[in-house]
């Protein structure tokens, strides 16, 4: 099959996958994310190449590392200004509902880390790994930000705005750490880090 079809493919089963984790009820949200970020995953080793998207080295982990933090920064002063000032009527229990489909006390802590590793290795995989990767050869340097745009625009369907921007925002975080680095290494460890500080550690209420 050729590298377009297999490409278009692989596109087709993550839209729908995602589709159905936004449209299915809440409390299929975490098994419905595995099946997701599997599709992902199976997406970008079907397209190809995919050992050759992670060459670890120190710079990019420090650099995926520092993005983490930085990034976890920015959403606390955004927490501090939503709290303060309702933009567009986002409010703080908008925070809330996102955080209570991972955190949910019916979901042991070893599945919260789980399902949080195949978030980041999926969204990585497949939206900085093939996505972006494909968008720059046309974009440049705008692609992390097509690519962040494409993923938010999928996230409407979950009727939670602060979820969007959420998504279009650390998007964009992870997409340029990637064309910095060229290592999925480096966006890897910033989503993963970033997801289980904001999480598990220390969550934004």
């Amino acid at each position: 099959m050729r590298r377009g079809v297999r490409l278009a493919a692989g596109l087709a089963a993550v839209l729908a996958s995602m589709v159905t984790l936004f449209v299915a009820p809440q409390a299929d949200f975490v098994p419905l994310t595995f099946l997701a970020t599997s599709c992902m995953i199976a997406a970008a080793l079907a397209v190809g190449g995919y050992s050759k998207l992670f060459r670890p080295s120190a710079r990019s982990l420090a650099l995926g590392l520092a993005s983490a933090v930085v990034l976890y920064a920015l959403f606390y002063a955004g927490s501090l200004g939503v709290s303060a000032f309702h933009p567009f009527g986002i409010s703080p229990s908008a925070e809330t509902s996102i955080y209570s489909l991972i955190v949910s006390p019916s979901n042991p802590r070893y599945l919260q880390v789980a399902v949080l590793l195949f978030d980041a290795l999926g969204y990585e995989s497949f939206f900085r790994g093939v996505l972006q990767k494909e968008a720059t050869r046309r974009l440049g340097a705008a692609a992390p930000f097509a690519v962040a745009a494409g993923d938010a625009l999928v996230h409407v369907l979950s009727f939670n705005l602060l979820w969007v921007v959420t998504t279009f925002i650390a998007d964009s975080v992870w997409g340029v750490v990637y064309l910095r680095t060229k290592d999925l290494t480096s966006s890897f460890a910033s989503h993963f880090l970033w997801d289980v500080v904001i999480f598990i550690l220390f969550p934004i209420r």
